[in-house]
């Protein structure tokens, strides 16, 4: 098939608000942007390069973590979110420059290298999704200075996986909340998005440097489409919050991801 071919039929508004709006209600119902389920199908379903799909994911998560915040301050106030500006910025110290440092490693990667990664960053994402999403407040595992230096190295390892894979970090920043600062979850939900915003915003301005970046001007609508499908999906996800019970939607969530490595592990 033609890449004009492919344009006109695979990467339409219809179908790219469609896709956006099921990734999104995914995420949605496991309190994520759904951003890990979206950068499959950019590469297996939309036919996008993987740089130009990790670089669209970023565009995309971007809109749905900013419409986020305003969407939970009724349960989250902005007020309890800049109390724990401590916590924040522990983690930025290490997310800021791991953003930064992932994103210009992924430019530099040569493709078939980059597909690989991205796969096995899906299958530990799937790991973590079914042992870590459940966990629950309790004694710090760590206080003071081990804290601190703990929080700068977690938040580094996420900056750096979230640039390469465009996503936004709450599969592995909430946990992080919950069990290294003893936040409660849906205390967790809305610090990640204050965590995210800004370490995908420096990502964002690394890729920028490149010239892959202009695969966003090449495709301006189908961003928009699908960033307004993914925040519809999104809602829509969080008003079917538990109606499907964790135990049954955590696995299956963990083998689409599964699927999705193999699937994008076989572009290399």
């Amino acid at each position: 098939m033609s890449n004009h071919a492919t344009t006109s039929t695979t990467r339409n508004p219809p179908a790219a608000f469609g896709a956006g709006t099921i990734i999104g209600a995914l995420g949605g119902l496991i309190g994520l942007g759904g951003a890990e389920f979206r950068l499959p199908l950019l590469i297996g379903i939309f036919n996008f390069a993987a740089l130009e799909a990790v670089i669209l994911n970023k565009a995309i998560s971007l809109v749905v973590v900013a419409s986020a915040l305003p969407f939970r301050a009724g349960t989250i106030s902005f007020g309890t979110i800049a109390d724990n500006w401590g916590i924040i910025g522990n983690l930025l110290a290490g997310s800021l420059l791991g953003a930064w440092f992932g994103a210009g490693w992924a430019i530099r990667l040569k493709s078939a290298t980059l597909y690989k990664l991205i796969a096995i960053m899906l299958v530990g994402i799937a790991i973590v999704l079914v042992l870590g999403h459940d966990a629950t407040a309790g004694q710090l595992l760590l206080t003071g200075a081990a804290q601190l230096t703990a929080g700068v190295i977690a938040g580094f390892v996420i900056g750096i996986v979230a640039a390469l894979l465009g996503v936004a970090g709450g599969e592995l920043l909430i946990p992080t909340l919950v069990l290294l600062f003893g936040a409660d979850i849906k205390l967790a939900g809305s610090l990640s998005l204050a965590v995210s915003l800004p370490t995908m915003l420096v990502g964002f301005t690394r890729y920028s440097r490149d010239q892959s970046f202009s695969v966003l001007g090449r495709n301006k609508a189908f961003v928009l489409v699908m960033a307004a499908g993914s925040v519809v999906g999104t809602y829509i996800g969080g008003l079917l919050l538990g109606i499907v019970p964790n135990g049954v939607l955590l696995p299956a969530l963990a083998v689409i991801l599964l699927i999705s490595a193999v699937k994008v592990w076989r572009h290399a």
